[in-house]
């Protein structure tokens, strides 16, 4: 692809403005680690809400999205659609109580809620597990996306520009902490959004716009109304109907994935720790699943769908949307692209580098290594972790093939484990062991049928096999583990339920006990209002579809479906007693 010099002024402008923000908020962010990790829990909802979204919109995203088009059309992105519903639950559950329970990290909250040498082991496990194997693993698949992008529309080596962009990403979140992260992710989100949405129009424009698009994948597939169905038929080669039923019953509630953890946790419970109060966690949470699900999936689908029509045989599918880069954007527009992908290769590098070093830190080093030293000395420790673990990604890289596949696997590791995360919020009788039981047999059985059994997650069938057999066992395991051992103390259950108030019929011996606690939560109220999330969600995704595909009848309906359910939920959030803790 030519890069003219404009194209390379846009790029090189973007690096710089990284760069000056790094530096304006180092000092800010070297002050305590509070600043460093959670930028003093002062952020409000809509940058902490803003700041997920361009997390989870890395240089892998759209290449992984064309992939799952390829090969499963439309219908295939329900691999990660369906994540709404776990996000939704976090929103509206969760990220109250998270906000209340004033951790640094989620897997500090392992010893507010337990106790005990199980409770320091599951933190000490989760907090090394967690910040080098997976989040390496993610940060290895988004480098390895970044790559594939340099080396086909640069022509250079693709290391060359990767190192670059990894140089500058380091070095504004190692200085600036949480804070140049989440200030730099607002820019980053909306040169994302202008750049995948230019790429999408100039892509029909090349084919003749919609009509042209239907008619080249009636040419070339025998038929576009599969391809561009949302929904999978009865035998359909594209997406089998079994896998689709395990997507929407099964995973987004079983399975822990980075970014959608059942009950919250990772990179986006670090943004609700981070926010103003418990009404900016709830609304920021919201926000993310809104502009997640709704506003950004379409370009990259549309992209995707070209690609299909031009390319019908390029073997890597993921690098169909590169070639459509390559081949059908004008001067300016390239260079505006590429900043783009670097913005949110960049976006998902920092707050990985600072998710995990605060694992690292705040978990392990200062938990159970040096527990006495300044506030200086924890933040001049976290820099260098920061360098740590971006080296360790980069090994992990070089090990990846492919971006769905690496998705794919992480959350067959996880199955099983997510039923765990969140009861332990609602029934008091979940201990340490609970936990660690969970991981431990979501794990074995995974790595068992995916390497002994030759069981292949990539392969639809295989991987509804891998999750229902490692939800299945993880579950029993982890249910019967809970009832042989032994509960949690009274006095570390009591001083969690005043300090959190989870609410629920299922604290009940312990509210029994502690009559004075308010409860301030109605359980039965938020599912009512996970379930028109659900609506807001799915109706405004599917509305904005089927008016860019001319069918304006029917995404008028879904428009007014979200409309409405928007009304019902934010009229209910306004009535809300909205509690006040320390700050």
């Amino acid at each position: 692809m030519q890069i003219s010099v404009l194209d390379w002024v846009i790029v090189i402008a973007y690096l710089v403005f990284a760069l000056i923000v790094g530096l304006y908020y180092s000092r800010r962010a070297g002050q305590n680690i509070d600043e460093f990790f959670v930028s003093g829990r002062r952020l409000p909802w809509w940058l902490a809400g803003t700041s997920m979204v361009a997390t989870t919109f890395a240089a892998d995203t759209p290449l992984a999205v064309t992939g799952l088009v390829a090969n499963h059309g439309i219908a295939g992105n329900w691999l990660w659609w369906n994540m709404a519903l776990s996000g939704l639950l976090t929103a509206f559950l969760f990220a109250r109580l998270w906000r209340r329970a004033e951790v640094l990290t989620d897997v500090e909250f392992t010893e507010i809620r337990y106790s005990g040498k199980p409770a320091a082991f599951l933190r000490a496990f989760r907090a090394i597990y967690l910040a080098v194997p997976v989040n390496c693993i993610i940060m290895g698949w988004v480098t390895l996306a970044m790559a594939k992008i340099m080396d086909i529309t640069l022509g250079i080596e693709k290391w060359v520009a990767v190192v670059i962009c990894l140089g500058v990403t380091l070095a504004y979140s190692a200085l600036s902490g949480l804070w140049g992260v989440v200030i730099t992710d607002f820019f980053q989100f909306i040169l994302a959004i202008f750049g995948t949405w230019a790429l999408a129009i100039f892509a029909l424009k090349g084919v003749g716009g919609i009509h042209g698009l239907k008619e080249k994948l009636a040419s070339e597939y025998g038929s576009s109304s599969e391809i561009l169905s949302f929904f999978p038929d009865m035998g359909s080669p594209w997406m089998p109907v079994s896998t689709f039923l395990v997507y929407l019953a099964v995973q987004w509630w079983a399975a822990w994935y980075p970014g959608a953890e059942p009950g919250g946790g990772g990179y986006i419970a670090q943004r609700m720790f981070s926010a103003k109060n418990e009404k900016h966690a709830l609304f920021s949470t919201l926000w993310f699943n809104i502009a997640h699900y709704c506003l950004r999936p379409w370009p990259w689908i549309l992209v995707a769908l070209v690609s299909m029509a031009v390319y019908p045989d390029l073997a890597d599918k993921e690098s169909g949307y590169i070639q459509v880069m390559v081949d059908y954007l004008p001067v300016g527009f390239r260079g505006l692209l590429l900043a783009a992908f670097a913005a949110a290769f960049m976006s998902t590098i920092s707050t990985q580098l600072n998710w995990g070093t605060s694992y690292l830190i705040n978990d392990f080093y200062r938990r159970f290594i040096n527990t006495k030293a300044d506030h200086k000395h924890y933040v001049f420790v976290s820099r260098l972790s920061t360098l740590l673990i971006l080296g360790i990604a980069a090994i992990f890289t070089y090990y990846l093939e492919t971006v769905a596949g690496a998705w794919k696997f992480l959350l067959a590791l996880g199955a099983g484990t997510g039923s765990v995360y969140i009861l332990r919020w609602y029934w008091w009788r979940i201990n340490a062991w609970s936990e660690i039981s969970a991981m431990v047999a979501s794990f074995t059985v995974a790595t068992i049928l995916q390497f002994s059994f030759g069981l292949n997650n990539d392969n639809p069938i295989d991987f509804v096999k891998i999750m229902l057999i490692t939800v299945g066992i993880s579950s029993f395991v982890w249910l019967i583990t809970t009832l042989l051992t032994p509960a949690e103390p009274d006095k570390v259950l009591v001083q969690f339920y005043k300090k959190v108030r989870p609410g629920g019929r299922l604290w009940k011996p312990i509210a029994q006990k502690n009559p004075e606690i308010p409860i301030t939560d109605r359980v039965g109220r938020d599912l009512v209002n996970w379930l028109l999330g659900a609506v807001l969600i799915y109706t405004l995704l599917f509305g904005v579809g089927k008016i860019i595909f001319g069918e304006w009848v029917k995404g008028l309906i879904f428009l007014g479906m979200a409309i409405f359910a928007g009304f019902m939920i934010f009229s209910d959030l306004k009535k809300r007693e909205w509690t006040t803790f320390s700050e």
